[in-house]
């Protein structure tokens, strides 16, 4: 049963990191142009400047 007592704030913890890491992703724009990036793998062309 101690076992339990590690395992609840270990896990609260990881799920605040993912969350954390979540937040971080949707601040620094990361899914803003979903379609744009499903449209471009299929492409020939090259882009030799990629944005930023």
């Amino acid at each position: 049963m101690s076992i339990i007592a590690y395992l609840i704030p270990i896990s609260l913890i990881l799920g605040g990191v993912g969350l954390l890491a979540f937040i971080y992703t949707v601040r620094s724009n990361q899914y803003d142009d979903p379609e744009g990036d499903a449209q471009r793998i299929l492409s020939d062309e090259w882009d030799d400047h990629p944005r930023p």
